[in-house]
């Protein structure tokens, strides 16, 4: 005998729980989850940044729809976003660079604004005048409180009548009869049925189609470290709790404020294998990132306390993948999300929402093909 719902969803990540959420308004949903608690993986290690500068054009009009849903669903006490800004240092080596960034942030909401280095530096006061020569700032990007955010989804789907089964990861699936059945593992065997399956299993998508003979979409993770450091009693005001992050337009590290200290970062995309296994941050990525934050402040920080590293998917052209498999019926791909799955969470659980439940999609994302051929992947929007 198989559990029925209407829709199963795979992974319980934020992206799985924002496809549940936006499916529950369609029909019962079973959203499955491998580990013992939802989000342990890409959604909890994640820098928690929203920025309608970062990503390709595809991503970019994901990212900006879903600022409403960002900003209609906090409250003023507890706001989903949270104004950060980012400044984007240039040096002369990186111009080409610097370019393309300003010629991309001129296309968003809030376009980027190049500033001189004493703008800059009012802004970050522990600036160093020598490590860079031109600036931009990115006055939209916010902090973005992902817990909530996972959460509302997660209550949401319940509120509808869903349900998260946990410890429960997929060993194998087969459609009958115009049925998705899927078997899973761990302490409580069963069987799950549902006309549509949703793969949001994030590093192990490609897994999870392979046990529903389905192709794979040619996923590749890759390692980024993250290390939360204390800082001495700054210079100059603001704080640091009032700082932009501060980045170079290189992408080779980032320095956010983060519990009182700072969230640096080298950037690294180490290749991983087999993302299996947990994750872990290597020591000589720590160091890298601090000997890069000191480059460019007159600062030096006074301790490396937690260090971890989270995984980030993706495909080739690093654009989504997201819709129907063409050769398998009600199998739909959520997944490839690289390191912008929190930021388009809501975007793209009501895309996959629309299209797995047959609705027209919303018109903030009408920009976007939804097509898997070739390279399983969204189109990028037509400008």
């Amino acid at each position: 005998m198989s559990d029925s719902s209407d829709f199963l969803v795979v992974g319980g990540g934020i992206a799985g729980a924002a496809a549940a959420y936006f499916l529950s308004a369609s029909g019962r949903v079973t959203l499955l989850e491998a580990e013992a608690s939802v989000g342990m993986h890409a959604t909890g290690r994640s820098a928690a940044l929203y920025s309608e500068y970062f990503g390709g054009p595809a991503v970019r009009t994901l990212t900006t729809a879903s600022r409403a849903f960002y900003a209609s669903h906090g409250t003023g006490t507890t706001p989903l976003l949270r104004p950060r800004g980012v400044l984007a240092l240039g040096s002369p080596d990186t111009a080409d660079a610097f370019a393309q960034a300003h010629a991309a942030g001129a296309l968003a909401e809030r376009p980027v604004v190049e500033l001189t280095p004493d703008e800059a530096q009012r802004l970050c006061p522990v600036l160093r005048r020598d490590a860079f020569d031109r600036v931009l700032y990115k006055p939209g990007a916010c902090d973005i409180d992902v817990d909530a955010t996972h959460q509302l989804f997660l209550r949401g789907l319940r509120a509808g009548g869903g349900r998260v089964v946990t410890r429960a990861p997929v060993r194998e699936s087969t459609r009958v009869g115009g049925l998705w059945h899927v078997r899973t593992g761990g302490p409580h065997e069963a069987v799950y049925a549902a006309p549509v399956l949703v793969n949001a299993a994030g590093a192990w998508a490609d897994r999870v189609a392979q046990t529903a003979g389905v192709a794979p979409a040619g996923l590749r993770s890759t390692r980024r470290t993250a290390a939360l450091v204390t800082l001495p009693d700054p210079p100059g005001d603001p704080g640091p709790s009032a700082w932009p992050m501060v980045t170079d337009v290189a992408d080779t590290f980032y320095a956010k404020p983060e519990a009182g200290g700072l969230l640096l970062s080298p950037c690294d995309s180490t290749p991983v294998a087999d993302p299996a296994g947990r994750v872990r941050a290597d020591d000589l990525d720590v160091a890298i990132a601090v000997e890069r934050f000191h480059a460019a402040v007159d600062l030096r920080i006074r301790g490396v306390g937690h260090t971890w590293a989270g995984l980030r998917t993706s495909v080739v052209d690093d654009t989504p993948v997201l819709g129907e498999d063409p050769a398998a019926p009600g199998f739909f791909w959520l997944a490839g999300l690289g390191g912008y799955g929190i930021q388009t969470a809501p975007a793209v659980g009501a895309l996959l929402a629309a299209l797995a439940a047959g609705n027209t999609p919303p018109a903030a994302t009408a920009p976007l093909t939804p097509a898997l051929a070739p390279g399983r992947s969204l189109a990028a929007p037509v400008r």
